[in-house]
């Protein structure tokens, strides 16, 4: 069996192959749906079946990992994954599709769940904090790399699904040579007797720090899945939203460190104000120049620079506004939060699509950064001591 310094390496290659199968998944299926003329909402509702399988197996998740232990869940995740990648080809049809993406959320969920509680738990102190951006930093890039996957439409359609299950199947074949773990038995997942309780007393305290991540998930979902459909509409290529939608996810990939850093010295509220103002401004600029590619390209690349980490920094304010009891219970309802953003997004941005097709796709993600940015800046912090 391998070390457990190999071990962190193949958990890691799942959470990018994880991310890379996502990443693709949205704007590939988008573009096809949208190629067959169905419509901007049904196929941004189509979109939110993903992040249904997440919420779906998000209950069910702890148990079954205390009583068999980290690989098999992780093995099981990664079969579903693979699996529902290689069946997209056999029906095209939109409620095999919709049960498809929810296979993948659901397996995506087993895989994160998996890897980033075997991550966390057998880290120490001193270097739990580096494996952790190392986790986000990969499960970025694989999110960033999958979209370019919808360039092989121009040669054959069932060609990106194809590829993408053989790249799961190679990085989940890794995990027969790691040995099974389980969790220490003082693990605590937030569920519980009293777990009703600690999810209000977490919302009544740190309902602000939830917002960001239900925002990265709105953006993150309908950047690549809507985008696309309204990148066609106004006339860009296939090819060149396959580019632009990464830009995204490599602008995040640039500054989610220094920010993360720079937060711990000034504060993750005044960060994230700064961050939603440029975010904000960047989108608005879209809006005015979204035929020019180039423009695209830069505002694009600065918005994942200024917003593209509201995830991360969500979950660091989220640990200065609650008390230690009340963490686990926090960080599940930042995972619900980011699901409900993610599934919102695509719903609302296909209609929005569908009835203001003279307003730009750019103003709708404008206004819901507004709204984020102002619950931020008109909530009075409280100084909690964390126990």
């Amino acid at each position: 069996m391998v070390s457990a310094k190999t071990r962190f390496w193949i958990l890691i290659s799942l959470v990018t192959i994880s991310g890379f199968s996502q990443g693709m998944l949205l704007p590939l299926l988008a573009i096809i749906l949208e190629q067959n003329q169905i419509s901007s909402s049904i196929n941004g509702l189509h979109a939110t079946g993903l992040y249904v399988g997440v919420l779906i197996a998000s209950p069910f998740m702890e148990k079954p990992m205390r009583k068999l232990g980290f690989k098999p869940i992780i093995v099981i995740g990664g079969f579903l994954v693979f699996a529902s990648l290689a069946l997209f080809p056999l029906w095209q049809s939109l409620w095999f599709w919709f049960v498809l993406r929810m296979m993948v959320g659901i397996g995506d969920q087993m895989l994160h769940f998996g890897t980033q509680t075997w991550i966390t738990t057998t880290a120490t102190k001193e270097t739990r904090g580096r494996n952790i951006a190392y986790y986000g930093m990969f499960f970025g890039l694989g999110f960033a790399l999958g979209p370019l996957m919808t360039r092989l439409l121009s040669i054959n359609e069932v060609l990106p699904f194809f590829v993408s299950a053989g790249l799961s199947i190679i990085v989940w074949s890794l995990m027969l040579f790691v040995r099974n773990m389980w969790p220490a038995e003082d693990y605590d997942s937030g569920s519980g007797s009293s777990s009703t309780k600690r999810f209000i007393q977490t919302g009544k305290i740190a309902w602000v720090a939830l917002l960001p991540s239900f925002g990265y998930g709105f953006l993150e979902a309908t950047l690549h899945s809507i985008f696309p459909i309204y990148g066609l509409r106004i006339g860009h290529d296939v090819d060149i939203l396959s580019l632009l939608i990464p830009c995204f996810a490599i602008g995040s990939l640039l500054t989610q460190l220094p920010l993360g850093i720079l937060s711990d010295r000034i504060g993750r509220r005044s960060i994230l104000l700064y961050v939603l103002v440029g975010g904000v401004a960047c989108f608005m600029m879209a809006a005015y120049l979204e035929t020019s590619v180039t423009a695209l390209f830069i505002l694009f690349t600065l918005a994942g620079m200024f917003v593209g980490s509201l995830f991360s920094l969500g979950i660091s304010y989220m640990t200065d506004l609650l008390p230690g009891n009340l963490l686990p219970a926090g960080n599940l309802m930042i995972g619900i939060a980011f699901s409900l953003g993610s599934i919102s997004g695509p719903f609302l941005g296909g209609l929005y699509v569908e009835f203001f097709p003279t307003l730009s796709f750019f103003y709708m993600i404008g206004i819901m950064l507004v709204f984020i940015l102002a619950a931020i800046y008109f909530k009075r912090e409280k100084q909690i001591s964390v126990s």
